[in-house]
This record gives C-alpha cells, sequence and structure tokens, in this order.
C-alpha cells in the first residue's frame, strides 16, 4: 500500500498540480520560487494543522473572485484542495483503508481521499461590509479560521472519463469522513527547512538545539518505557536502559537526601519552630527528564578535553539536528504503526558543503528505507544531492513565467517519451544524459541559464570573457551583469545535442560556444573509399561538428546538392537555428579571416600580443614562426605553434590578470554572451 498521487488545487502558485509519488523515495527539485515550500506548506496543513489556512493561501489568479464573492459565486472552484490517490493491492491489510473505499469490487486497486478548505460563503456574506474597500480590508484580513469550512472527503472514481474532476462533476457522491479516520490510515511527519542550530556566535543565547532535541528524545522514550512497563511481554532493551536511569538516580535520591539533612539543619530547625511544623525536611528528587533537559549537553571530542555543542559548524549541528529528528520520527511511526508513513524533509542541505551532502544523500536512503511502509519526500535546492539520486526519484517543478502556475513533471518518464520521438538514437542518448547528469551537471535543474562550451581552453578562459563583456557593455550590465545571472556553465564536448530535449524540458535557455570544426573529402588512392579530414574553412566543404548537423538541421550528405548549399549557409552564418530556446555560436569570419577553431580565431585577432609575449606564453613550439608569420594562413600558423591548448589558455588568462593585457574577444564569443545575457 502506498500514495501513488498527490493532486493540489488552488493554492498559492500549486493551482493545478500533479505528483506521481514513489513507493520509497521521491525528490522533488526546481528554482527558487517554485512551490516547493508551499507543497510542504500544504501537506503540513490539511495532515497536521488544518486551521490555519488564511486569505494569502489562495492564489492570486482567483483572489479577485474571492474579494468579489456574492451569492452567485460558485464557490466550489475556489476551494483549495489535495487529493490523494493510494494504491493497495490483495496482500495488504485494508482493515483501515476499507474506510476510505466506497466499492468492494476485487478488480479495484485505488482508494481516493479528497481534503478540502472552502470559503463559507453564507457566514461570511452576514458580516461583509457594503463598501468596496472595507470589504476587501476586511476579506484580507479576517478570511480564515470560521469563515473557511475544511472537510475530507472519500470518492471513487472507478471508471471516470470526464474532463471535469470527479469530486467536481459528482459532488454528490462524496462521502465525507472524520479526521480521526486519516490519522488512523496515515502517519505524517515533517523535518522544516528552519531548523534552529545556532552557531558559537549565538553561544549563551537561547536554547542548545541538539540538548533540546535530545530531551524531546529521552522524553518520547520515557514515556514508551512507562507504556512497555504496563504490559511485560513488550519490556524492550529501551525500557530496559530507562529503568537503569531511574534506578542510579533513586540511588542518588537517597544519598544526597542525606547530606541535605546536615546541610539544612539549621533552617529547618528555625523553620519548625517559627512556622510550628512538625517534620519539615529538603529531599533530593531528581526527575530523569529534568535531569536530561538540564544537565546534560551534546558535545564532541573527549569527555575530559571536549568542545561544547556550540563551537560544532552549522553543517555538523544540522546533519547531527537532521538524524535525531528522524530517529523521533521513526519511533512515531513504529508507536502509531499506521498502514501509510509519509515523511517530508526540506532541504537537508542547508548549511553543509557539496562533500557533505554528498555523503548524506549516500546514507539517507539508507536510513529511510529502515523504517516500514515508509514514503519519505525530499525537497532541494542541492544540485549534489540530485546527482546521487536515481533518475526515477525525481520530480520537477517547473514555472514558466514569473507570474505563471506552477507545473510539476515526472522527470524520467516525460523526459524519456520526448527521446524515443529521436528514434533510433533517442536511447543511447537518454542514457547519456543519464550518466552525465548523474555525474556532472545536476546543476541545470536550479539554473536560470546555461552555456555549454567545447573543452579546456574555453572553460579557463570564459570567466575572463564574461568579465570583458560586463565591462565593454557597462551601461546594459548596470542592473544585473552577466556574471552576476545564475548561469551553468557545462563542459560537455560535441554532446551538446543530447542535452536538447532536456533543456526544453526544464525551459533553460542555452547558449552554445561550438567550433565549425570544417573538413574536406579525401579519397585512399589504395581502397578508393572516402574520408573527411580536417582543413581550413576556405577550402572545405563538410564539418565533423553533430551539433552544428543536429541544431541547425543539416540534410543527408549523400543530397550533395543539398548538403553543400547548407555548408555555405553554415560558413556565411545564414544557417540560423532561430531565435528559440537554445542558440550556436561559432566561429564566423572576422577581421578578413574565418577561423576553424577558438585557438585559431584567438590568435589571428590577437596576433601582434601573441608575438610580443612568445617568449613567456605557455604551450608554445616553435617560436619563432611567429616572426616569420605573414598572410592570413592562420589555420596552419596555429597547428605549427600550439604545442598544448590548456597551457595556453591558463598563460592567456595569467597575463590578463596579472599583467593587465587587453586581449580580445573572437566576435562569435562575444555575440553569443549578448544573446544570453539579454534573454
Amino acid at each position: 500500500m502506498h500514495i501513488e498521487q498527490i493532486k493540489i488545487e488552488n493554492f498559492r502558485l500549486l493551482q493545478n498540480c500533479c505528483l506521481d509519488m514513489r513507493e520509497h523515495t521521491t525528490l522533488l527539485v526546481g528554482k527558487n520560487n517554485t512551490g516547493k515550500t508551499s507543497f510542504a506548506v500544504l501537506l503540513e496543513r490539511f495532515l497536521e494543522k488544518p486551521d490555519h489556512f488564511t486569505y494569502t493561501d489562495f492564489p492570486i489568479p482567483i483572489r479577485e473572485k474571492v474579494l468579489g464573492i456574492d451569492d452567485e459565486t460558485d464557490i466550489e472552484k475556489l476551494a483549495i484542495r489535495l487529493v490523494l490517490r493510494i494504491a493497495y493491492d490483495e496482500t495488504d491489510n485494508l482493515a483501515i483503508l476499507s474506510e476510505f473505499m466506497l466499492d468492494l469490487d476485487p478488480t479495484r486497486r485505488h482508494a481516493n481521499i479528497l481534503f478540502e478548505c472552502c470559503i463559507d460563503k453564507k457566514k461570511l456574506l452576514r458580516v461583509l461590509p457594503n463598501d468596496p474597500k472595507e470589504r476587501k480590508k476586511f476579506i484580507e484580513n479576517n478570511l480564515s479560521g470560521k469563515f473557511l469550512d475544511i472537510k475530507v472527503y472519500a470518492f471513487d472514481d472507478f471508471g471516470h472519463a470526464e474532463e471535469t474532476p470527479y469530486y467536481l462533476a459528482h459532488r454528490d457522491q462524496l462521502e465525507e469522513k472524520e479526521r480521526s479516520e486519516v490519522r488512523a490510515l496515515l502517519n505524517f511527519q515533517v523535518i522544516h527547512a528552519r531548523r534552529n542550530v545556532a552557531s558559537s556566535e549565538d553561544a549563551g543565547r537561547g536554547a542548545k538545539p541538539l540538548s533540546a532535541i535530545s530531551t524531546k528524545f529521552f522524553r518520547k522514550r520515557d514515556i514508551e518505557a512507562d507504556a512497555d512497563n504496563n504490559d511485560a511481554e513488550t519490556v524492550g532493551t529501551d525500557g530496559e536502559s530507562i529503568e537503569k536511569l531511574r534506578s542510579m538516580l533513586a540511588t542518588i535520591d537517597d544519598q544526597l537526601g542525606e547530606q541535605y539533612a546536615h546541610v539544612f539543619e539549621g533552617f529547618l530547625k528555625s523553620s519548625r519552630d517559627f512556622l510550628e511544623l512538625g517534620d519539615l525536611k529538603v529531599v533530593s528528587n531528581i526527575q530523569s527528564q529534568s535531569l536530561i533537559e538540564t544537565s546534560s549537553q551534546v558535545i564532541y571530542g573527549e569527555t575530559d578535553n571536549f568542545l561544547p555543542e556550540h563551537h560544532s559548524g552549522l553543517g555538523y549541528l544540522n546533519i547531527l539536528y537532521l538524524l535525531l529528528q528522524i530517529e523521533l520520527c521513526r519511533d512515531d511511526f513504529a508507536r502509531r504503526n499506521a498502514p501509510l508513513n509519509l515523511l517530508l524533509i526540506e532541504e537537508p542541505e542547508a548549511h553543509t558543503h557539496p562533500q557533505m551532502q554528498y555523503v548524506f544523500a549516500d546514507k539517507i536512503h539508507g536510513l529511510i528505507s529502515k523504517i516500514p511502509n515508509l514514503q519519505a519526500l525530499l525537497t532541494t535546492h542541492s544540485s549534489h544531492i540530485v546527482s546521487k539520486s536515481n533518475f526515477e526519484d525525481i520530480r520537477y517543478l517547473s514555472r514558466l513565467s514569473p507570474t505563471g502556475p506552477v507545473t510539476i513533471k515526472n522527470f524520467h518518464t516525460d523526459l524519456s517519451a520526448r527521446y524515443e520521438k529521436l528514434g533510433v538514437d533517442g536511447a543511447a542518448l537518454f542514457k547519456f544524459l543519464k550518466h552525465y547528469l548523474t555525474i556532472n551537471s545536476a546543476e541545470l535543474f536550479f539554473a536560470s541559464k546555461a552555456i555549454f562550451i567545447e573543452g579546456t581552453t574555453e572553460r579557463i578562459l570564459l570567466p575572463l570573457f564574461i568579465e570583458m563583456h560586463d565591462r565593454e557593455n557597462a551601461n546594459e550590465t548596470a542592473e544585473s551583469g552577466l556574471s552576476s545571472q545564475n548561469i551553468s556553465v557545462l563542459e560537455v564536448g560535441a554532446n551538446a545535442r543530447a542535452f536538447a530535449p532536456f533543456l526544453e524540458f526544464i525551459g533553460v535557455r542555452t547558449l552554445v560556444i561550438t567550433d565549425i570544426d570544417t573538413t574536406k573529402a579525401d579519397v585512399s588512392e589504395k581502397t578508393g573509399k572516402t574520408s573527411y579530414i580536417a582543413c581550413s574553412v576556405a577550402e572545405s566543404s563538410h564539418t565533423s561538428n553533430e551539433t552544428l548537423k543536429h541544431f541547425l538541421k543539416a540534410p543527408d550528405p549523400k543530397d550533395e546538392q543539398k548538403f553543400s548549399d547548407w555548408h555555405k549557409r553554415l560558413v556565411d552564418g545564414a544557417a540560423s537555428s532561430g531565435e528559440g530556446q537554445i542558440v550556436l555560436a561559432y566561429q564566423l569570419a572576422e577581421d578578413g579571416y574565418h577561423a576553424r577553431s577558438f585557438e585559431d580565431a584567438f590568435i589571428s585577432i590577437n596576433l601582434d600580443k601573441v608575438k610580443a609575449r612568445k617568449d613567456t606564453l605557455a604551450g608554445l613550439k616553435q617560436r619563432d614562426t611567429l616572426n616569420k608569420f605573414s598572410g592570413d594562413d592562420f589555420y596552419s600558423l596555429t597547428n605549427q605553434i600550439l604545442e598544448k591548448k590548456s597551457d595556453f589558455a591558463g598563460s592567456v588568462l595569467y597575463v590578463a590578470l596579472v599583467e593587465g593585457e587587453s586581449w580580445r574577444t573572437p566576435k562569435y564569443i562575444m555575440d553569443g554572451l549578448k544573446w544570453i545575457h539579454k534573454n
């Protein structure tokens, strides 16, 4: 038995969302302000705190209807809703779930629970002022509590095929249920993102969070031990440990009582004489819970030379706090023994560095799997946690515009369908994407924009080019330069085409900086077979760049005339992919020369500066060739003098940052940066 689907309507940004749940762990990811926190809040509101809804929980698009409420308003269309679809099979114990199963047909495998927060129209209209301004203010300040009607229903939508949801089309078929029935079926626990961990700066200014939660942990175990004592057959290890602690404290009470009699002897004699009290005593009464709360602390290091809790880094405090909270939740799940357990953890990465996030992501799945009948929901902004998660667990919250609604996409299912449309190559490209995202680039889930580059040289120099872009376009970048935007830079080589459906899926605008990689046909004298060898742009007939062929829709090379026409457009810069979501930047003619690669382009426009620094720039060979060079065959020159591209790029960067050299940026790169900045 498990929650198969969660549907949300009319709550903040979540106007009409549907989440497909995994049987064990589901990961909710997305950029900021896409509703991850709202999702967590709504679950808690309906399952734990149903009296906490207010006017601001209604989404902006329907607030005008709320403010204009009258006798004719269809109030059901404005209701905040949460729908749980629960899957079960013949092996499950259905004793509790049967309360929500309206038809016991043995072929059924689903039950539905509807939580609904609806405005009590009659009650609200009785007290609404007539003046529009006062009316608006009254609703904004008072639409909560007594003016909202919160109910729980069971419904059976088996065979329902209408476009209108069953719970709206067939209101008379809904069966109202008690909240106690829901609590018996589902145990919901949440660990919020706002955990009250504090650093050493806060020492002495309030409670110690780990000590406080360890006290809470002890109290639960203490209560359970009392319950166990009432049933000798259920006494376990925890109960025995609690009893040992109580026994030790009782012995201490006796010893302290003897000492108190001597210490307080004078005070007690005076009090007895003055108040005429016959047998006044001071005794020791150490309660185990009080002792844990006031006299215990979480430390690390050797007992004789320890560091207190508040000297721990926030990352360690956060992880320790999380682990204690999970232990508390596990105890609660075990104690209540509900058929369904749901644990929601908000942003487990808070305060932790990337390596610790990796470790936590590895461990959390194992920890959660030990809790019976548990489904876990994790919301996160961490690309490190995403990269350690299963592709099938990811659910992506997408918002196409700042004012638009949020949708929740089943990442694996929806994306694989897009790749299937690519035909034979689709499966291979999808396999590559899963492997690459898992290892390197999960940050794309949280980026506003992306730049794909060819290799090491561009990766080393791109930050410099971005800085130069912002400096050269200072008037346009005063508010937000390219360097301050949320951009992911990925080194994907010639595999950019594998990302096309993914980028469209998550709606990230992307600049692909690549090389034109021109080639020409070469027929072997021995075999007669044709191969394509690298050559300058001027003598080329083809390109080896699969990214250009894919995005710029190259025709089949077997159709020589069409391909030749396309290649000419490619060289001229006329083979545009259009002003879409993905734009390509590759070498075009500049200063009378058309380069084949980045290094070729860079040397051609910076020749005099390269000559002047030829003895200090790294990664070069045959340096004297530069002095003899004349003409415009930069393609041959680059091949002759360039020995190691990465060393050359690093040296170019060093000279720019340390010695202030003002290198020119190839125009195709600068034009690309201008596009990604504005779009």
